[in-house]
Parts: structure tokens; C-alpha cells; sequence
């Protein structure tokens, strides 16, 4: 799997998890319907069913996918909840950015 499908794949699975959580939270602090935990619960299962699509090792991809969740997080923290990420965040994410890059393709021999 090349570089960009693989980080278009963690990118979706990110928006799944955070979605699938986002909407209890709804519920639970801002008085929306309980209603939000039916399609929670399908976004956290379409979440753990991309997680699969991954051909390496689940650890490796685990490892790697919380990288792309922080990014996709603070860009939800500016684009959903209006709050514009601080140089730290950016900072943050492009750390964790830099480490999925490295657990996900460097180069493995095989065993």
C-alpha cells in the first residue's frame, strides 16, 4: 500500500473513531439527543473495521494510526469546535506525524 493510500486510510479511520466519539459527548455535556449513540456505535464499528484494512502487522498499524489521530484531532479542535490550534498543537502533531512516518515506512526486511 503506497504512502498516500495509507494515510488517506488513517485519515478515515481517524474521522470514524472521532465522529463515533464525538457524538456521546454531544449527548452527555451539550443536552443533544440520545439518539447520537446509534450512529456512534456504527462509526466506532466502521473505525475498528478500517483498522483491518491494513496489510502489516496490527501493532505496527496501531502504533502508527495514533499518529494521524492526533492530526486529525487538532484539525478537528480548528474546524468543528472553532478553536484555532496553538503553535504547540501544530508542534504536536507534526512530531507524531513525523513518527508514523517512520513506524509505517521504514524500510523492513524480511523475517
Amino acid at each position: 500500500m503506497d504512502a498516500i493510500k495509507t494515510l488517506a486510510l488513517f485519515v478515515l479511520t481517524a474521522l470514524a473513531e472521532i465522529i463515533g466519539c464525538y457524538l456521546p459527548y454531544l449527548w452527555l455535556k451539550k443536552g443533544a439527543t440520545p439518539w447520537l449513540i446509534v450512529p456512534a456505535a456504527l462509526s466506532l464499528a466502521l473505525f475498528s473495521w478500517l483498522l483491518t484494512l491494513h496489510p502489516t502487522a496490527a501493532g505496527r498499524v496501531y502504533a502508527a494510526y495514533g499518529g494521524v489521530y492526533v492530526c486529525v484531532a487538532v484539525l478537528w479542535l480548528w474546524v468543528v469546535d472553532a478553536i484555532r490550534p496553538s503553535v504547540w498543537d501544530a508542534v504536536g502533531a507534526g512530531v507524531t506525524l513525523l513518527g508514523m512516518s517512520i513506524i509505517m515506512f521504514a524500510p523492513r526486511h524480511a523475517s
